[in-house]
């Protein structure tokens, strides 16, 4: 019996041993393997500074203006089929009057050229996961976890600012799924939704910039088979 149970037990270990835990896509150091496109740079305390930086274990969009735009592309690789795992947290108003924060996740994504910028961003030529200071906000095709201007979320479960927020997202063909701080918002099969039928089955993975600071840490992707 005993016998039995130790084999059974190290039997599960290696099986656990050997499923694959994925790779970071950020080295908590620099932003190598990253590419800055659209606004990279931006105006502060009279100098010019990069709207894209590391610091802190974490990669920080820094500009809080509301007037930029453009994407940080994870250059090394096109996805196919994955699970992206990450935690993000988004700026607070800097004033009443200025709008929430606004972020994004692109997915099956192409090179963004900003001659060409309706074609090339993540919402057209993939998927942008919008990220948005929404807490407690009715979900809707705008909302934060929302397949943006294409599938609504199920719930909103976002934490606001400033607190940390845990995304998952899992593509496998056809069909994608989202999850924030563990609860399920997306469940959808492109193949089905006239729009989006045709959207590409593989790209990059991006962060946007939408002049609002936020922070991304702990990025990892595990490829599907």
């Amino acid at each position: 019996m005993f016998i039995r149970s130790g084999i059974l037990l190290l039997a599960g270990l290696c099986v656990f041993a050997q499923e694959p835990v994925g790779v970071e896509l950020f080295n908590g150091k620099d932003l190598d393997g990253w590419k800055a496109e659209g606004v990279v740079e931006f105006p502060k305390d009279g100098k010019t500074a990069p709207v894209w930086v590391a610091r802190d274990g974490m990669i920080s969009c820094m500009v809080n203006t509301r007037k930029s735009f453009g994407f940080l592309r994870y250059e090394k690789k096109e996805f196919a089929d994955f699970h992206l795992a990450l935690d993000y947290r988004l700026s607070v108003k800097e004033n009443p009057k200025q709008s929430v924060c606004n972020s994004g996740l692109g997915i099956r994504t192409v090179v963004f050229d900003p001659k060409r910028s309706t074609a090339t961003r993540p919402s057209y030529a993939g998927y942008e996961i919008q990220l948005l200071d929404d807490a407690g906000k009715k979900p809707d095709k705008h909302s934060t976890g929302s397949l943006y201007r294409y599938v609504a979320p199920l719930v909103n479960p976002v934490k606001p600012a400033p607190d940390w927020n845990h995304m998952e997202i899992t593509c496998k063909g056809p069909k994608i799924t989202i999850a924030i701080n563990g609860e399920k918002i997306i469940d959808a099969d492109q193949s089905t939704i006239p729009e989006i039928a045709t959207k590409p089955l593989k790209g990059y993975i991006s962060l946007q910039n939408h002049g609002g600071q936020a922070d991304f840490k702990n990025l990892r992707v595990r490829e599907l088979k």
